[in-house]
């Protein structure tokens, strides 16, 4: 693997992909003004980019009882404690931006408790990072936290859903040796 390489296995081109994965790729373009990452590392292997995608989309852009930021600081609190370079840095750049606050991402990454949100996101990370860490361990006593905030036991499910699926997003990251986009270290910043 090369010292700037994006991954140590092999990128397609993007006149390479199957017509639905290249116009995925090509409308996130569209969106963001840069492809991310993510999407031409998963791109080497086409059923898993279409689930991976698939399931991304159902977690991440549903309606419900967390915020998109909300599912956004779950990725980062998450993915820092799994060492996840990749979606630190990418997801904390999408959280700055569904926040409107250049700082969050920071405080959430280093140390949830201590950062400048609600109690009640503060919840939400305690369980989400019980679900990443030990989730052997969650009880009725992690639910009641989460019901004393206002959260559902269908929003338990989204978080604790978020929390794994972005725990194989942050192996697969690191596997791989994905490198962020330089574009994601600025995003959000001049809010």
């Amino acid at each position: 693997m090369s010292k700037h390489s994006i991954s140590r296995y092999p990128v397609p081109a993007l006149d390479e992909l199957d017509a639905d994965i290249r116009a995925r790729i090509e409308d996130v373009q569209e969106k963001a003004g840069f492809i991310p990452n993510v999407f031409l590392t998963l791109a080497h292997r086409p059923a898993e980019f279409r689930a991976f995608f698939d399931y991304h989309d159902a977690l991440m852009l549903k309606d419900g009882g967390l915020s998109k930021a909300e599912r956004e600081m779950i990725v980062v609190a998450t993915s820092a404690i799994n060492d996840c370079h990749y979606c630190v840095i990418a997801h904390g750049a999408i959280l700055r931006i569904y926040a409107k606050d250049p700082l969050v991402a920071d405080q959430v990454a280093v140390n949830y408790r201590k950062s400048d949100i609600t109690d009640r996101q503060k919840a939400m990370l305690d369980f989400a990072l019980k679900v990443a860490r030990e989730p052997g361990a969650l009880g009725e006593e992690d639910f009641a936290a989460l019901h004393a905030h206002g959260f559902s036991d269908e929003d338990a499910w989204d978080i604790g859903a978020i929390a794994g699926f972005f725990a194989l997003s942050n192996r697969m990251a690191n596997l791989v040796g994905m490198r962020p986009n330089d574009e994601f270290y600025s995003l959000g910043r001049g809010i």
